[in-house]
């Protein structure tokens, strides 16, 4: 999965205009345009594509932890330049203020169960020695399972990809 599908998925499952896409990134003092949202969100075989950045995902995900938990007194986090599927788990699982019962809820409804352990290996210090890196298929069904969590407005299959390139703000 690429930064881009990461971007394209969450502004899917949570309904996301391109308003509050670039609301999302001033939320962590960060300004993108509406252009630069819109080719983020293109297909990468559209000419306009544009390769979403590790530092630019963590903004977005920041923006989203203050927007779904309200924004921090004082300095706001510095944005990764580097992110790994274990940091991007770990910024989904803050924002929606998810406990591990939530997420492994969320994970058997993507039809993925995940025991307590295996979870708890995910958000660990990358030193510690129960430490587990966080495989795609992981983060892609955790994301599924969001999306069958809120977008129960759709009817059809949760493995469809999100397609989004259109830049409107309906």
């Amino acid at each position: 999965m690429t930064n881009n599908d990461i971007f394209r998925r969450v502004r899917f499952i949570f309904n996301f205009n391109d308003s509050t896409m670039i609301a999302l990134f001033s939320l962590a003092d960060c300004v993108v345009t509406r252009e630069q949202v819109s080719d983020w969100l293109k297909q990468d075989d559209k000419p306009e594509f544009k390769e979403l950045s590790d530092h630019h995902l963590a903004i977005f995900l920041n923006g989203f932890i203050s927007k779904k938990r309200g924004k921090k007194e004082g300095p706001q986090p510095e944005a990764e330049n580097f992110l790994n599927n274990n940091m991007i788990f770990r910024k989904l699982k803050i924002a929606l203020d998810f406990k591990d019962d939530d997420i492994i809820e969320t994970m058997e409804l993507a039809g993925f169960p995940v025991s307590k352990h295996e979870l708890s290996a995910f958000f660990r210090k990358s030193d510690h020695k129960n430490y587990r890196n966080c495989q795609t298929q992981i983060l892609r069904n955790f994301l599924k399972g969001l999306q069958l969590k809120y977008r129960t407005d759709l009817v059809g299959d949760a493995d469809d990809e999100p397609v989004d390139d259109a830049s409107s703000d309906s």
